[in-house]
């Protein structure tokens, strides 16, 4: 359980293999916050929001959602259009990490609210090279602490 005054890192990827590699190789670039991996946007909806909808208590003061947009039974673009709709979660910085590059997507992410799009690399140098980088990114930006009167 991670502690409540960090950033915690909440990685929404259905893949196995790329959760892992991105998990280890933020750790690797000196990341050492909390860290929470979810499989799919479902289980992302569960984790932010009740069977109502209404928001829900997290186990970080802040966090940073990594999100990937490709999943089962609720694709990430939903998750994110679902997050900044809503008044507790809308301030919660979220990066799609994902494989697709379409224009058209990236630009209905944006418009939905996503803080950051970044295409992970196939080749898999590139790939472990982008979360590096993305690592050092997670551990100099300033995230806002949740809202506590909404949740």
């Amino acid at each position: 359980m991670a502690d409540k005054e960090e950033v915690g890192i909440v990685l929404v990827e259905d893949d196995d293999g790329h959760a892992l590699l991105v998990e280890k190789n933020l750790r690797r670039a000196g990341l050492s916050n909390g860290f929470l991996r979810l499989k799919d946007g479902q289980e992302a909806l569960d984790y932010f929001f009740n069977a109502t909808g209404a928001p829900v208590q997290q186990r970080f003061e802040s966090l940073v959602v990594l999100l990937d947009v490709n999943m089962p039974r609720v694709s990430g673009v939903e998750v994110l259009k679902r997050m900044k709709e809503n008044e507790a979660t809308s301030s919660i910085p979220v990066i799609m990490l994902t494989t697709t590059d379409d224009p058209r997507e990236i630009e209905r992410c944006y418009e939905y609210g996503c803080n950051l799009y970044i295409t992970k690399p196939v080749e898999y140098d590139a790939f472990i090279e982008a979360v590096r980088r993305l690592g050092f990114f997670l551990q100099i930006i300033k995230v806002p602490s949740m809202v506590r009167s909404v949740i």
